[in-house]
């Protein structure tokens, strides 16, 4: 009899325990920080604090080493020494790089170049801090281009050397590698038990699971016209959302306004796309093809989005019209 109700009475003591933990409630758990330069949100949803806190640290730490990895800024990164050894020998690097360097060169070679971490060797012929007063001449914009190409980066799979054919070429990543630590964090934040949570890199958002209500993750695309605006919504769970436009940095001149966003077969800005949002399973290739849609434009670029799998985009154009691959579905459009 006393062993039946000590067993009972654990019983008892194990539903109670459950119910109480089943009926915790659950919290996004966020934190905004500068990191890479720019600013990251991260989100882990869960009920236990505790395991929020160490995930979104885990996360802050590898964002951290990949910008040290990547960085061009830093001198003693195996990105620098690679520029630095550019024309003269191959740098032997860590086999993630490696691998970075070379999917992003699988990314050009869909984009036919359009997308180029080459990009870095180009001349700062502009200035997007107001100072410009007139137009680069032809000569001019083509000396800032002749070092990009992404086919003179040459890759050693045997040996993990990376080469840099000619004198002057640099790689960056500035058109990959927010993505690129977007993907890892997630990765990294489940591996330490967050099913739920977001990790945006000033745009470069990846989202996976549910958010506190048990929805989907309502993601906003600014409308490109007016950054105070939405231009429409995206519901999502286990997909990326990647957006370039070109009302972050530009430069005006003779009344006319010229975007960062450079097209690096002819050195100019792009003037014909005003905002490219790309939806996929993957951030870091999210984060190239955004680039070079913007780029490539209304036609080329969605209709090179078509052909891909599991990958939509939204485009802005110049004259402010909306142009989705065939697939979207947008809530609350605003235009």
């Amino acid at each position: 009899m006393f062993v039946n109700i000590v067993i009972r009475s654990i019983f008892f003591i194990c539903i109670f325990s459950s119910l109480i933990f089943s009926q915790q409630k659950l919290e996004a758990h966020k934190k905004i920080l500068k990191l890479m330069g720019t600013r990251f949100e991260i989100i882990a949803v869960t009920e236990n604090k505790n395991l929020a806190d160490r995930s979104i640290s885990a996360a802050i730490k590898e964002i951290s080493r990949i910008e040290e990895l990547i960085s061009s800024w830093s001198p003693n990164s195996q990105t620098s020494e690679i520029n630095r050894n550019a024309g003269l020998k191959p740098v032997k690097v860590d086999w993630e790089l490696y691998q970075l360097i070379k999917r992003s060169k699988k990314v050009s070679d869909l984009t036919n170049g359009h997308f180029d971490i080459s990009f870095a060797s180009i001349d700062k012929i502009w200035k997007f801090d107001g100072s410009m007063t007139q137009l680069p001449t032809r000569q001019e914009l083509r000396e800032s281009i002749s070092k990009i190409n992404y086919k003179d980066i040459i890759l050693s799979e045997e040996d993990s050397t990376v080469y840099l054919k000619n004198k002057g070429m640099k790689i960056g990543f500035g058109g990959i590698g927010k993505g690129y630590a977007a993907n890892r964090a997630k990765q990294v934040m489940i591996k330490n038990g967050i099913s739920n949570g977001v990790v945006n890199a000033s745009g470069d958002i990846n989202a996976w699971g549910k958010d506190e209500k048990n929805n989907d993750w309502g993601i906003a695309i600014t409308d490109p016209n007016d950054k105070t605006n939405n231009l429409a919504w995206l519901n999502i769970s286990n997909k990326s959302i990647v957006t370039s436009g070109n009302y972050e940095k530009f430069t005006v001149i003779e009344g006319k306004s010229y975007t960062h966003i450079i097209n690096p077969k002819t050195g100019m800005p792009v003037s014909n796309t005003t905002s490219v949002t790309i939806i996929s399973p993957d951030a870091e290739f999210g984060d190239a093809l955004s680039t070079a849609v913007f780029i490539l434009g209304e036609k080329k670029g969605i209709e090179l989005t078509n052909k891909l799998k599991n990958v939509e985009c939204v485009l802005v154009n110049s004259e402010n019209q909306i142009v989705t691959s065939t697939g979207i579905y947008l809530n609350h459009i605003n235009y």
